[in-house]
């Protein structure tokens, strides 16, 4: 296991914002980075312990969860875990990296793409060895890896991936992977948008009627931290800093598993 250490930052929490009645925390794009994400749960756990004893906290993931990364099979087992808990309610978002993950495994002589972008290093997690030249696999070799990995998938990480919701809403607060289309109401929004949308989203001074917290888009370690939306995706697989968020009457906290080194 990777050594690994928390770092703590306080901020204001976002002018008249309701978090909801239990504790919540939020973790962003885990891609793969297994030993982060146990780092945050111990702390989660630890957290909400000290701070609202007997009361289960609800912890919001914002999906790409799979690729890149090196642990892509246990960071699904921890997540099939940690839906059956009775300890914490633990809503999980999709990620288009799942969505992708999960096209490749319904017909993957359509979607070999998903191997360029981080598929390769899932298969591998749970080892079955991808094609040495990914880019030339044909619709047979595709389909025979696929196979290879539904024999050594568990059915339960399967069975996640089809679980996973497009939004979770906790008082002022709404949880979505990429964002949210301005000028749609949540009510409304799409399915394509709330996996994938970028610039429309990001560069809106009030995307949403609440505040938005997203992953997605990163550029560096820094969680972004905006009136109307908080973005924790930092690049984990690359960063080596996987961000969660705490939200309370207080304010927020932004707490980082860092990778020494």
């Amino acid at each position: 296991m990777a050594l690994i250490t928390l770092r703590h930052e306080r901020h204001a929490a976002p002018a008249g914002a309701r978090p909801g009645d239990r504790p919540l925390y939020a973790i962003g794009d885990i891609h793969g980075c297994y030993d982060h994400l146990h780092a945050l749960l111990a702390w989660v756990a630890r957290d909400a312990g000290e701070r609202s004893p007997g009361v289960a906290p609800v912890l919001v993931l914002l999906g790409d969860y799979v690729d890149r990364g090196p642990d892509s099979a246990k960071v699904l087992a921890a997540l099939a875990w940690l839906a059956r808990s009775s300890a914490i309610t633990a809503r999980l978002l999709e990620g288009n990296h799942e969505a992708m993950f999960r096209l490749f495994m319904e017909r993957p002589a359509m979607h070999g793409q998903w191997l360029r972008y981080g598929g390769s290093e899932t298969l591998r997690s749970y080892g079955v060895a991808p094609p040495e030249h990914e880019e030339e696999a044909d619709g047979g070799v595709l389909t025979a890896l696929r196979d290879r990995l539904f024999d050594a998938m568990p059915v339960a990480h399967y069975r996640l991936l089809e679980r996973l919701e497009p939004m979770v809403r906790v008082g002022d607060y709404t949880f979505v992977h990429a964002g949210v289309r301005p000028g749609v109401s949540l009510r409304a929004q799409e399915r394509d948008d709330l996996l994938w949308i970028r610039d429309e989203f990001l560069d809106h001074p009030r995307p949403a009627e609440t505040i938005v917290v997203h992953g997605h888009t990163w550029a560096n370690e820094r969680a972004v931290l905006l009136p109307y939306r908080i973005g924790l995706d930092t690049g984990a697989y690359e960063t080596g800093v996987l961000s969660a968020l705490r939200i309370d009457a207080e304010g927020l906290a932004i707490v980082q598993a860092v990778a020494a080194g």
